[in-house]
Protein backbone atom coordinates (compact mmCIF):
# COMPACT_ATOMS: atom_id res chain seq x y z
CA UNK A 1 0.00 0.00 0.00
CA UNK A 2 3.21 2.46 0.79
CA UNK A 3 4.28 1.89 -2.68
CA UNK A 4 1.48 2.24 -4.41
CA UNK A 5 0.91 5.87 -2.34
CA UNK A 6 4.44 6.65 -3.45
CA UNK A 7 3.55 5.67 -7.30
CA UNK A 8 0.39 7.78 -7.07
CA UNK A 9 1.98 10.68 -5.68
CA UNK A 10 4.68 10.86 -8.45
CA UNK A 11 2.10 10.48 -11.14
CA UNK A 12 -0.05 12.89 -9.32
CA UNK A 13 2.96 15.68 -8.87
CA UNK A 14 4.45 14.87 -11.89
CA UNK A 15 1.28 16.14 -13.34
CA UNK A 16 0.61 12.47 -15.61
CA UNK A 17 -2.51 12.35 -13.34
CA UNK A 18 -4.52 15.28 -13.59
CA UNK A 19 -8.00 15.37 -11.42
CA UNK A 20 -11.15 16.94 -13.34
CA UNK A 21 -13.57 19.01 -11.66
CA UNK A 22 -17.10 18.76 -10.52
CA UNK A 23 -18.36 19.20 -14.22
CA UNK A 24 -15.81 16.98 -15.83
CA UNK A 25 -13.56 19.75 -17.44
CA UNK A 26 -9.62 20.18 -16.60
CA UNK A 27 -8.72 21.75 -13.90
CA UNK A 28 -6.05 25.01 -14.81
CA UNK A 29 -2.68 24.57 -14.94
CA UNK A 30 -0.29 24.27 -12.80
CA UNK A 31 1.63 27.33 -11.47
CA UNK A 32 5.31 27.94 -10.02
CA UNK A 33 5.03 29.69 -6.54
CA UNK A 34 8.42 29.93 -3.87
CA UNK A 35 6.88 28.35 -0.84
CA UNK A 36 7.76 31.16 1.31
CA UNK A 37 4.64 33.29 -1.47
CA UNK A 38 2.14 31.13 -0.40
CA UNK A 39 2.77 30.45 4.13
CA UNK A 40 4.64 31.43 6.59
CA UNK A 41 6.86 29.65 7.90
CA UNK A 42 6.68 30.01 12.36
CA UNK A 43 9.83 28.58 14.62
CA UNK A 44 9.20 26.90 17.71
CA UNK A 45 10.04 28.10 21.41
CA UNK A 46 10.99 26.50 24.82
CA UNK A 47 8.02 25.79 26.75
CA UNK A 48 9.72 25.03 30.58
CA UNK A 49 8.03 28.28 31.87
CA UNK A 50 4.76 26.56 31.56
CA UNK A 51 2.33 24.47 33.04
CA UNK A 52 1.00 20.74 31.99
CA UNK A 53 -2.30 20.98 30.35
CA UNK A 54 -3.51 19.26 27.20
CA UNK A 55 -1.91 21.01 24.44
CA UNK A 56 1.00 18.96 22.56
CA UNK A 57 4.06 20.14 22.58
CA UNK A 58 6.32 18.37 19.07
CA UNK A 59 9.83 18.61 18.30
CA UNK A 60 11.64 16.43 15.60
CA UNK A 61 11.64 13.53 17.55
CA UNK A 62 7.43 13.76 18.10
CA UNK A 63 5.71 14.13 21.14
CA UNK A 64 7.32 15.86 24.12
CA UNK A 65 4.78 16.61 26.68
CA UNK A 66 1.23 18.55 27.10
CA UNK A 67 1.10 22.29 28.24
CA UNK A 68 -1.59 25.06 29.03
CA UNK A 69 -0.77 27.08 26.34
CA UNK A 70 -0.53 27.15 22.17
CA UNK A 71 1.83 28.26 20.07
CA UNK A 72 -1.05 28.16 16.73
CA UNK A 73 -3.44 26.69 16.76
CA UNK A 74 -5.45 25.78 13.49
CA UNK A 75 -4.22 23.21 10.55
CA UNK A 76 -0.73 23.37 10.35
CA UNK A 77 2.43 21.53 8.32
CA UNK A 78 5.55 20.95 10.62
CA UNK A 79 9.17 20.36 9.33
CA UNK A 80 12.36 20.10 11.15
CA UNK A 81 14.56 22.89 11.87
CA UNK A 82 17.33 20.78 13.59
CA UNK A 83 17.63 16.98 13.53
CA UNK A 84 15.07 14.89 11.61
CA UNK A 85 14.41 17.17 9.13
CA UNK A 86 13.08 14.91 6.58
CA UNK A 87 9.91 13.59 8.65
CA UNK A 88 7.11 16.39 7.90
CA UNK A 89 3.64 15.86 9.56
CA UNK A 90 0.28 17.80 9.67
CA UNK A 91 -1.76 18.66 12.76
CA UNK A 92 -4.87 20.49 13.34
CA UNK A 93 -5.64 21.87 16.43
CA UNK A 94 -3.86 23.84 19.04
CA UNK A 95 -0.02 22.96 19.20
CA UNK A 96 3.20 24.22 20.60
CA UNK A 97 7.19 23.48 18.70
CA UNK A 98 10.41 23.56 20.12
CA UNK A 99 13.10 25.70 18.69
CA UNK A 100 14.32 22.30 16.59
CA UNK A 101 10.61 22.37 14.33
CA UNK A 102 8.83 24.74 12.34
CA UNK A 103 4.95 24.74 11.54
CA UNK A 104 3.67 26.31 8.92
CA UNK A 105 0.50 28.76 9.11
CA UNK A 106 -0.97 32.06 6.99
CA UNK A 107 -1.56 29.70 3.55
CA UNK A 108 -2.07 31.86 1.08
CA UNK A 109 -4.12 30.14 -2.20
CA UNK A 110 -2.74 26.28 -0.91
CA UNK A 111 -4.34 24.12 1.16
CA UNK A 112 -2.63 22.43 4.21
CA UNK A 113 -3.25 18.78 3.52
CA UNK A 114 -2.12 19.68 0.16
CA UNK A 115 1.06 21.15 1.41
CA UNK A 116 1.72 18.21 3.56
CA UNK A 117 1.54 15.76 0.75
CA UNK A 118 3.43 17.96 -1.25
CA UNK A 119 6.17 18.16 1.45
CA UNK A 120 6.24 14.16 1.50
CA UNK A 121 7.54 14.86 -1.74
CA UNK A 122 10.61 16.88 -1.40
CA UNK A 123 14.08 15.84 -0.59
CA UNK A 124 14.81 17.90 2.37
CA UNK A 125 18.12 16.58 2.62
CA UNK A 126 18.78 18.31 -0.49
CA UNK A 127 18.18 21.61 1.07
CA UNK A 128 20.57 20.27 4.46
CA UNK A 129 22.79 23.43 5.51
CA UNK A 130 25.02 21.72 7.81
CA UNK A 131 28.07 19.41 7.99
CA UNK A 132 27.08 17.76 11.29
CA UNK A 133 23.40 17.92 12.35
CA UNK A 134 21.35 18.23 9.58
CA UNK A 135 19.18 21.82 9.69
CA UNK A 136 17.13 23.80 7.12
CA UNK A 137 16.13 27.39 7.76
CA UNK A 138 13.47 29.55 7.27
CA UNK A 139 15.27 31.19 4.17
CA UNK A 140 15.98 28.39 2.51
CA UNK A 141 12.62 26.74 2.59
CA UNK A 142 10.84 30.07 1.91
CA UNK A 143 12.93 29.92 -1.53
CA UNK A 144 11.81 26.29 -2.38
CA UNK A 145 10.12 26.75 -5.82
CA UNK A 146 6.52 24.77 -6.06
CA UNK A 147 4.33 23.59 -9.14
CA UNK A 148 0.71 23.87 -7.53
CA UNK A 149 -2.43 23.45 -9.06
CA UNK A 150 -5.62 25.45 -8.23
CA UNK A 151 -7.52 25.33 -4.88
CA UNK A 152 -10.38 22.82 -6.16
CA UNK A 153 -7.83 20.36 -7.23
CA UNK A 154 -5.68 20.54 -3.99
CA UNK A 155 -8.36 19.29 -1.96
CA UNK A 156 -8.94 16.64 -4.24
CA UNK A 157 -5.71 15.56 -4.04
CA UNK A 158 -5.39 15.71 -0.45
CA UNK A 159 -8.54 14.22 0.01
CA UNK A 160 -7.32 10.86 -2.14
CA UNK A 161 -3.99 11.08 -1.09
CA UNK A 162 -5.59 11.16 2.80
CA UNK A 163 -7.63 8.44 2.03
CA UNK A 164 -5.13 5.98 1.09
CA UNK A 165 -3.32 7.48 4.34
CA UNK A 166 -6.44 6.18 6.42
CA UNK A 167 -6.44 2.75 4.65
CA UNK A 168 -2.78 2.35 5.52
CA UNK A 169 -2.98 3.32 8.93
CA UNK A 170 -5.53 0.84 9.29
CA UNK A 171 -3.81 -2.10 7.73
CA UNK A 172 -0.72 -1.45 9.75
CA UNK A 173 -2.91 -1.19 13.16
CA UNK A 174 -4.61 -4.71 11.76
CA UNK A 175 -1.51 -6.20 11.10
CA UNK A 176 0.20 -4.58 15.20
CA UNK A 177 -3.16 -6.88 16.35
CA UNK A 178 -2.13 -10.30 14.42
CA UNK A 179 1.25 -10.09 15.43
CA UNK A 180 -0.16 -9.81 19.34
CA UNK A 181 -2.33 -12.59 18.88
CA UNK A 182 0.62 -14.36 16.94
CA UNK A 183 2.69 -13.49 19.87
CA UNK A 184 0.27 -14.54 22.34
CA UNK A 185 -0.27 -18.21 20.43
CA UNK A 186 3.40 -18.98 20.52
CA UNK A 187 3.67 -18.07 24.20
CA UNK A 188 0.94 -20.54 25.20
CA UNK A 189 2.38 -23.38 22.37
CA UNK A 190 6.10 -23.34 24.38
CA UNK A 191 4.39 -22.72 28.22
Amino acid sequence: MCQYKKGMMQKIFSQELRFKDENGEEFPEWRKKLLGNVLTIGSGRDYKHLSAGDVPVFGTGGLMTMIDQFLYDGETVCIGRKGTIDKPFYYKGKIWTVDTLFYTHQFREVCPKFIYQLFLTINWKEYNEASGVPSLSKSTIEKIEIIIPCESEQTKIANFLSAIDDKITAKKTELDKLKIWKQGLLQQMFV
